[in-house]
């Protein structure tokens, strides 16, 4: 070998004894993880994967890392906890809101207000009282007999705000705001008008989405036994917190053929304080045997949550609710070009003929909208 050659050979050997470990540079462990990179291969996988490359030292940035890390480890966490959700779900018996409320006694309660009963014209609406859950006679008004020796689907109606109390529940508004649901009484449906504990000139106490289920299902009895309603036809309907009272009775069983919840709320402790005194300072078990969404999945009644896509209104509520059900006999509907008012007659337009026809089903009521089986 000649001495030029040497002298190559040496100076390429102690300069790679002499190169330097970039891990004993304290910059490069602040700044970097694991070693450099090194080829255009390895800089385009660390980008593929989320990763910033760090100029100075060609390494994966050491913050985009331990970012990634942490990101990574909340998407398992949430995983694993959805999978545990899921097993636990599946383990237990799902639970029915009447199996919940069995000897459960309400510490809530407000005395009734002491309202006038109301006087609706005779020829829409006669009294029909009825003996409540209480056992004390609770007033009601239905639509007379037509008397042409029939038996005809007939519909309790909950009306909305303080839903024990009866003001004018007759008078029709526009279709735009019809809180008479007269859709349904025009159409040939018998309705009936029940209070509720606490409502008008009862002597007991506002319950608040509680005991009033009770008297709604004792109301619907007094409706079947009368000579001019079909038993197999009864229907429950609703809006705003009557639908809310309407979609706790569909938990909790019944004899109805089928039920419409307008505009619920998912949780008694989301109205104010004038619906639900108690407010969010409840108990957690009273909140949670007045919260519909608890319950959803144990409904064996075709149920129907029924709300206007536009606002004003509660489509984030029913959204809330409806991503809760796996449970076939609840459908979904979402009404576009509705709101929370106009959605009454929306509704009673398209499901009242069904009803006295006998020929409701999920097909024809998707009429109204988007329906999704959740």
């Amino acid at each position: 070998m000649n001495r030029a050659r040497c002298t190559v050979v040496l100076l390429l050997v102690l300069n790679a004894c002499g190169k330097k470990d970039p891990f004993d540079d304290p910059g490069y462990a602040a700044g970097c993880h694991g070693p450099p990179l090194g080829t255009v291969e390895a800089r385009n996988q660390a980008m593929e994967d989320g990763y910033a490359i760090n100029p100075r030292y060609d390494c994966i940035d050491k913050k985009t890392w331990e970012a990634e890390e942490q990101a990574k480890a909340v998407v398992a966490d949430m995983v694993s906890k959805a999978e545990r959700e899921a097993r636990d779900a599946a383990a237990r018996p799902t639970q029915s809101l009447a199996d919940a409320r069995a000897g459960f006694r309400t510490a809530v309660g407000v005395p009734a207000a002491g309202t006038p009963l109301p006087k609706p014209p005779p020829a829409l609406f006669v009294r029909s009282d009825y003996t409540g859950a209480e056992g004390r006679t609770l007033a009601a008004f239905v639509t007379p007999d037509p008397r042409d020796g029939q038996r005809h689907a007939a519909i309790v109606w909950i009306t909305g705000g303080d839903s024990s109390t009866l003001e004018d529940f007759w008078s029709e508004g526009s279709p735009d705001n019809d809180q008479s649901a007269s859709a349904f009484r025009k159409a040939g449906v018998i309705m009936m008008f029940p209070t509720l504990r606490g409502g008008n000139v009862d002597e007991g106490r506002h319950e608040f989405f509680f005991g009033e289920v009770d008297d709604i299902h004792a109301a619907s009895n007094h409706l079947a036994n009368l000579p001019y309603v079909d038993p197999a036809r009864i229907y429950l309907g609703g809006h705003s917190t009557g639908g809310t009272l309407a979609l706790l009775a569909a938990e909790t069983g019944g004899r109805f053929a089928a039920v419409f919840s307008l505009g619920p709320m998912s949780r008694a402790d989301r109205y104010p304080a004038a619906l639900f005194p108690a407010g969010r300072s409840a108990d957690e078990q009273e909140i949670r045997l007045r919260s519909p969404i608890h319950w959803l999945n144990a409904i064996s009644t075709p149920t129907y949550l029924i709300e206007g896509a536009q606002a004003p209104g509660n489509a984030d509520e029913l959204e809330h609710l409806c991503g809760e059900v796996r449970n076939a006999h609840v459908r979904c509907v979402r009404v576009p070009d509705s709101n929370h008012f106009s959605v009454i007659d929306r509704a009673g337009q398209v499901i009242a003929p069904l009803l006295v026809a006998g020929t409701l089903d999920e097909s024809a009521v998707m009429q109204l909208g988007d329906l999704r089986l959740q």
